[in-house]
């Protein structure tokens, strides 16, 4: 644990990129080798858009990076937070507990909150056109969204009143886990419903990624599944009824269309429909 501590307490830039590269190259091979869908689309022009918001999202965290760090010492230092304020607990346990609040308000919370609030909808609309669900959806997030998901993720460090080597840890975590549950990779079903139990499985997510409420109003977490299911937001659709993307915005000159997608947010709102039988 202490060396676990030790490297994100002084993870270099290029450590965090690397994740965040190596990430996406892994699951990337590995949905070309075990496909959940054969899906008939050009990957790397869908790809070229989501690496275009993937690196929006690093320049949005970077600028405001500081605003995080200063966040976290001031926690730190005045013992302010749930995790400054609980016993003495082993560090495994202080660790998990940490992870777990941070994901519930920086992930969690920040999801639910953007589904059910319209003008924060706008932004995260984007990342629910995409037709394509793939390891590469992960990261399509607009520039307004990213700094909205920022100001939850500092929210989260100020209340649990996490220190920085924790912040980078759940950080990392989040990444690979969104990664991993958008990729388009097959896992047998026993193994993808145990693993759902624990973590955001593949299956499990690509549920909040159907057309249509009420599914794209449930699982909204990220590494954790204890939220959707402590909180009533857990849904399943078997994997053959799934239709990728959000019905207000289906036609490819929409969702496909980078210039598109950054004027979503300021273009006029439309009404999602729910199914009928639900």
């Amino acid at each position: 644990m202490n060396e676990i501590i030790s490297y994100f307490s002084t993870i270099p830039s290029s450590h965090r990129s690397l994740i965040l590269v190596g990430g996406i190259t892994v699951f990337w091979l590995i949905e070309n080798t075990f496909p959940l869908f054969q899906m008939h689309y050009q990957k790397w022009q869908h790809a070229g858009i989501n690496i275009f918001f993937t690196i929006t999202t690093i320049i949005v965290n970077f600028i405001l990076a500081f605003i995080l760090i200063k966040t976290a010492d001031w926690t730190t230092k005045n013992h302010f937070g749930i995790l400054q304020w609980v016993p003495e607990i082993p560090m495994w346990l202080y660790t998990l507990t940490g992870l777990l609040l941070l994901d519930l308000i920086g992930a969690y919370l920040a999801h639910f909150v953007q589904h059910k609030t319209k003008f924060l909808w706008r932004f995260h609309l984007i990342h629910h056109t995409d037709t394509w669900i793939d390891t590469t959806s992960a990261n399509r997030h607009h520039p307004g969204e990213s700094i909205i998901r920022f100001l939850f993720t500092t929210l989260g460090v100020l209340i649990v009143g996490s220190p920085m080597w924790m912040v980078f840890l759940y950080q990392s975590l989040s990444v690979i886990a969104s990664q991993f549950n958008h990729a388009n990779i097959s896992l047998p079903n026993k193994l993808d419903t145990f693993l759902s139990y624990f973590i955001v499985s593949p299956n499990m997510h690509k549920v909040h990624h159907h057309y249509v409420l009420p599914y794209t109003d449930s699982n909204y977490g990220n590494i954790f599944s204890v939220w959707d299911r402590l909180f009533g937001t857990f849904t399943t659709l078997p994997k053959e009824e799934l239709i990728y993307g959000v019905d207000t915005h289906m036609l490819p000159e929409e969702n496909n269309k980078l210039k598109n997608l950054l004027k979503i947010p300021f273009q006029k709102s439309r009404s999602a429909k729910k199914t009928k039988n639900q």
